[in-house]
């Protein structure tokens, strides 16, 4: 059965690979694109001659909506997924907690899947950073360290939160402090009642063109332990986003992530 798909981001780069893979896979067609610039009413549908404006109204059919676009933009998307009653499949990141109170309500009505990270290599790496955090202890310190490109706006990445995370999972009292980077005289690591190592330092690098790199860095006194993944090509995460939608048409409402789907 062939999966309709609408992708909203359609401009940007994401976008712009989604649609490719989209067009090689026989298994979806692309039923609308919804580019940065276009009101958020308005979806641009190709056809055999090129692109063609219509409005919701029109009566645009997808199962699944992609969204790949910004915060500023997000809530329109998972609106116009609602308004469809289409899974919905974001990667969209620098959400507030608006944003996020609004995948909670959707999910009541749509199956939602929100995912700083579509890639599956970094759904092992959190799988990975949990075990070894538990494994190895509180004598370890937990800094994670993480690259993109110069035009990324949000820091750190949603996949470093997301590793965080994971690492919390493993040994909760981590949350009691983070450091995004440092600067100064800021003094020692903060001591509490339960660990002297009680907090996460998060470190953002952005630069050229690099799409992603993530590694957590577990270390202890006279060893170091150092979880990386790297991303070289970002069709590894529009294909995530496109397995995930395909694996969500016509699954009940809720909220579901990709190891879920995996």
């Amino acid at each position: 059965m062939t999966t309709r798909i609408a992708v909203w981001g359609a401009s940007g780069r994401m976008g712009r690979v989604l649609q490719g893979l989209i067009d090689e896979d026989a298994s979806c067609t692309l039923s609308a694109a919804i580019a940065h610039e276009v009101a958020p009413t308005v979806l641009s549908a190709r056809n055999s001659l090129g692109v063609t404006s219509l409005t919701l109204a029109a009566g645009t059919e997808f199962d699944a909506l992609i969204d790949f676009s910004r915060p500023d933009a997000f809530q329109s998307a998972l609106a116009a997924a609602v308004l469809a009653k289409a899974a919905f499949v974001s990667g969209t990141t620098g959400l507030d907690a608006d944003g996020f109170r609004a995948l909670d309500a959707a999910a009541t009505e749509i199956p939602v899947l929100w995912e700083p990270n579509m890639s599956v290599g970094v759904l092992v790496l959190a799988r990975l950073v949990e075990q070894a955090v538990r494994a190895l202890g509180e004598e370890f310190d937990v800094e994670i360290v993480e690259a993109h490109h110069r035009r990324k706006v949000d820091a750190p990445s949603g996949t470093a939160l997301r590793l965080g995370e994971a690492a919390c999972r493993a040994r909760p009292e981590l949350g009691a402090a983070t450091a995004h980077g440092r600067e100064g005289q800021g003094g020692e690591r903060p001591v509490s009642e339960h660990t002297s190592r009680a907090e996460i330092g998060y470190h953002a690098v952005r630069g050229g063109d690099v799409v992603g790199d993530h590694t957590v860095h577990l270390l202890g006194l006279g060893e170091r332990l150092e979880l990386t993944h790297r991303a070289t090509d970002r069709s590894v995460f529009a294909r995530g986003a496109l397995r995930a939608a395909k694996a969500l048409r016509g699954k009940a409402p809720g909220r579901y992530t990709l190891a879920d789907l995996i």
